[in-house]
């Protein structure tokens, strides 16, 4: 009995096969696992992004609503230690660097064993002191860590995507016949910069002669369309790259014969804006469905008479106690997500009623699978705010500058008696960075238009939504002003 989880990262769940047969994007290989397994119609993201994502799939529960981007809290209880306890051994291959900069913390660390492929993104790991060339020309941005860590790419096998799928195929090997593991792969692409050889982007026959466009500001599309034509194109050719490399991967399930008895879980923490809403990128506007309708497929031995797709909302804070239920393992009481696999034997016909789903201090989102309701803050302070934390950490920075004598420590989260810190993250009468992005509530039939162009103005109906919100909310036991700053404080009173 084993279990494999295959994380993309920034993948697009419209541009694959399985949920869009006109799509024009090349992923043989992951429509040949999508042919071994079960397709969840319904799953949502829950917290945004990279870190926050990861936290849920380890904790089984949301984070957004206490923090955002930052470690595992001395307080969480994961899913490599549960395993470790029913003595399963936890393996993990990834070129995701942000577990290893600041604000990554305690992630990887929590894994028996763990294999780091460098060289994405800015990963201080080519190391020149002269300053590299750079492009004159481009569209969006260009770093030099990354154009150093470029340096190293000399052939396809070298790009870290594919040394990641490598790693993993060898761990396999490494392992053939051994019982009991859990094996996390994660490969980075395809996020952004959208890097890889050139025959990828051929296959797309793509003639843009214009400046450098392969990483895109998080902003308004301020680029002509063929720069954002061509953007989608390089996106296309990343995820055709990977996709390529996971074929490896399959291809050593297949000698091995691993589908009789391995839980296969494949998804992504996220989705990107490529141009849709007039935005690219993501975090920095709504959460539309681009970014926050997610790809799920479940290979379970076992379960054959699983039907072949499943329509319940379902979120990666689930993914957690669905590995544990498979290893026959207790399921904590501090997790909020439910296991997949009453869903897959029949047993149980939904795991919940909405999902709620959104980025720390900004708007919070919920769908009961029939609409999207996109909750803005009622002001522009966006106030009050607070991230709760004992690991006062933050992307790629410490908390702390300039706001140490505002920062309180108490025990404030009533899940656990750990001492937090308490630290404000919009302040009173000042504007917030993001306000301008996402000033207005806004509520979508998916249907009827799943690209979320023509909100609907109906009172009683967003009434509704918001008494689903509220309840939502209180299930996870949000902090009291995160009701306060969505302007929500008299609708909780009635």
């Amino acid at each position: 009995m084993k279990a494999i989880v295959i994380l993309l990262d920034t993948l697009n769940r419209h541009m694959l096969e399985a949920y869009n047969e006109q799509t024009w994007v090349k992923t043989p290989n992951i429509s040949r696992l999508a042919e071994k397994s079960v397709i969840f119609d319904q799953h949502w993201s829950g917290s945004l992004p990279c870190m926050p994502a990861r936290r849920d799939i380890l904790t089984g529960r949301l984070s957004f609503l206490e923090r955002g981007w930052g470690g595992i809290e001395p307080f969480d209880v994961t899913l490599p230690h549960k395993l470790r306890e029913g003595r399963v051994f936890s393996h993990m291959v990834t070129d995701h660097f942000h577990y290893f900069a600041i604000g990554g913390e305690n992630y990887c660390q929590a894994f028996d064993t763990w294999d780091f492929q460098r060289g994405q993104v800015t990963d201080p790991w080519v190391s020149r002191v002269r300053p590299p060339s750079l492009p004159e020309s481009y569209y969006g941005q260009v770093l030099p860590q990354y154009e150093k860590n470029r340096t190293a790419y000399v052939d396809e096998e070298d790009y870290p995507g594919p040394r990641t799928m490598q790693a993993a195929c060898r761990w396999l090997e490494d392992n053939r016949g051994a019982d009991r593991f859990f094996l996390m792969v994660e490969a980075f692409d395809p996020h952004e910069p959208f890097d890889c050889p050139q025959h990828y982007l051929d296959q797309y026959q793509d003639d843009y002669s214009g400046p450098l466009y392969n990483w895109p500001h998080y902003g308004r599309v301020t680029e002509p369309e063929e720069a954002t034509g061509h953007l989608r194109k390089r996106y296309a050719a990343n995820l055709s790259m990977i996709d390529a490399w996971l074929g490896k991967l399959l291809d050593v399930l297949d000698k091995q014969n691993l589908w009789e008895d391995t839980l296969v879980i494949f998804t992504t923490d996220h989705g990107f804006l490529l141009g849709e809403h007039e935005w690219t990128g993501k975090n920095f506007m709504h959460a539309y469905n681009e970014v926050a309708h997610l790809p799920l497929m479940v290979h379970a031995p076992g379960f054959s008479g699983s039907p072949k797709r499943i329509k319940a909302l379902t979120q990666n804070i689930d993914l957690m106690p669905t590995i544990l239920d498979y290893f026959g393992l207790d399921i904590p009481a501090s997790v909020k997500g439910r296991s997949l696999l009453g869903l897959l034997d029949g047993s149980r016909n939904k795991l919940r009623d909405v999902a709620l789903y959104g980025m720390f201090g900004m708007s919070v989102n919920m769908t009961d699978g029939s609409c999207t309701y996109l909750r803005a803050p009622a002001r522009t302070d966006n106030y009050p705010c607070y991230a709760y934390t004992a690991v006062p950490t933050t992307i790629h920075r410490f908390y702390g500058s300039g706001i140490e004598r505002q920062i309180e420590a108490g025990r404030f989260l009533g899940r656990t008696d750990y001492p937090a810190f308490r630290i404000p993250t919009s302040h009173e009468g000042e504007p917030f960075r993001f306000s301008a992005h996402f000033q207005e509530s806004l509520l979508f039939q998916i249907e009827s238009d799943y690209g979320q162009q023509k909100p609907i103005r109906d009172e009683k109906l967003e009434s509704y939504y918001v008494k689903q919100l509220i309840e939502a909310m209180r299930d996870e036991n949000c902090p009291e002003e995160q009701f306060i700053r969505l302007g929500l404080s008299e609708e909780v009173k009635q």
